[in-house]
């Protein structure tokens, strides 16, 4: 029997923080699923994992050849399909009323589809999976108008729920083969888009955990109370408050470390946040880090901490747990699938730093033993939710499904 052979269509790949994505991949081939990875840019990306880096030799790119190679995909298209080309360019069109970007970008997602198609022909792909409901399954929509194989793509969160109409994420779901959900919450807020006749199409798969991070023998927990707080550097992950509760912790007198593991957009702000007050010895920022520096850093501190406003489910909650670290973090989202306060971690309010003040002091007072409890708690739990290889399983069946289904012409 010949593999099933798949395409991953990623808008950046690979990409530092979409090392989930990678995971899913290898894992996929484990499963004995050929993979095509193709993305839309990223062939000159800063990337510090090693792994990453093998990955991009093994990635195809949309736009790496310039627009020559955008009208040649085109044209190759308008030449041996002009009526489906036709039906393609109406989609996109339609796709670029009341959207969140003008309809010219819909008409460059046309060609890159174009493009795409001539590459996955020649790969003899089957399916076409993306991540994220944004760009990137655009493509892999308009691919299939044209003539390319069914499409399936995964909906992370929070970016899809903040402007779902204007993504046409119902549009999307309904001429795909299936969408996953990273978790419970996030499938709830992907019903509340389509209609119910396409309820089934919804499939909740977890992101997988890296073996990094489990499968490696316990490390005790650090004496110093030291923190880590892994993300971007941006709005919704909450930086500047979390800075904002423990100037209030300085204030009385209590010892405390924070690693801020990541870069991003709002850096200038939040150095000059810990410059006002006084905190430099006490805050660390790292920069982007590669996934064995996070798991060293997570393992260096006592607990992560996460005081996002907006968020799927973050990657990283998994990974603390499966090194046995309680995660501190705020009742949104998924996160209340994963955290389960005063077990495994402790939950507060999202923009309360009197309250988070009050939780990272709490946990800080807590005796060695109830931090090694609550590391176990954790670990367990993550486990039984997010095994890469299990997850990985769920997904080939649903290839599977997806591939027999569009031979039999259902």
């Amino acid at each position: 029997m010949n593999k099933i052979k798949v395409a991953y269509l990623v808008s950046q790949y690979p990409k530092v923080s979409h090392s989930f994505i990678r995971r899913e991949i290898l894992a996929l081939e484990q499963q004995g699923i050929d993979v095509i990875r193709i993305s839309v840019r990223g062939w000159d990306g800063e990337l510090v994992d090693a792994t990453d880096i093998l990955e991009r030799d093994k990635t195809q790119y949309l736009l790496k050849a310039g627009v020559s190679g955008l009208v040649r995909g085109v044209w190759s298209v308008l030449r041996d399909r002009p009526r489906l080309f036709l039906k393609g360019l109406m989609a996109a069109i339609k796709m670029g009323i009341r959207a969140d970007r003008y309809w010219p970008y819909h008409l460059i997602y046309l060609a890159e589809a174009c493009v795409m198609l001539e590459m996955i022909a020649q790969a003899g792909v089957q399916h076409v999976h993306a991540h994220f409901g944004a760009n990137a399954t655009e493509v892999a929509m308009l691919s299939r108008i044209l003539g390319g194989p069914s499409y399936s793509f995964t909906v992370h969160g929070p970016e899809e729920f903040d402007k779902p109409e204007f993504i046409k994420l119902a549009e999307k779901i309904e001429a795909s083969a299936f969408v996953v959900a990273i978790s419970s919450y996030c499938r709830s807020q992907i019903f509340r888009w389509i209609k119910y006749s396409q309820w089934s199409k919804v499939k909740e798969i977890h992101c997988g955990i890296d073996e990094v991070f489990h499968a490696i023998q316990p490390v005790p927990a650090p004496a110093l109370p030291k923190m880590v707080c892994i993300g971007r550097l941006c709005e919704q992950k909450g930086q500047l408050l979390l800075i904002d509760a423990l100037n209030l912790l300085a204030k009385k007198g209590i010892p405390f470390e924070l690693v801020l593991g990541g870069d991003g957009e709002m850096r200038p702000e939040i150095e000059s946040q810990i410059k006002q007050y006084g905190l430099g010895k006490q805050i660390r920022i790292t920069g982007w880090i590669s996934s064995g520096q996070v798991r060293d850093e997570i393992l260096s501190a006592k607990a992560l901490i996460l005081p996002s406003f907006a968020e799927g489910l973050p990657v990283v909650i998994m990974e603390a747990m499966a090194l046995r670290r309680p995660v501190l973090s705020t009742y949104i989202a998924a996160i209340p699938e994963l955290v389960i306060s005063g077990e495994n971690g402790f939950l507060f309010p999202a923009g309360d730093v009197e309250r988070l003040a009050e939780v990272i002091e709490e946990f800080l007072s807590l005796p060695p033993e109830k931090l090694d409890a609550m590391g176990e708690a954790a670990y367990t739990r993550v486990i039984e939710r997010h095994s890469v290889d299990i997850e990985a399983k769920k997904l080939a069946a649903l290839f599977t499904h997806a591939i027999n289904s569009q031979q039999a012409g259902g």
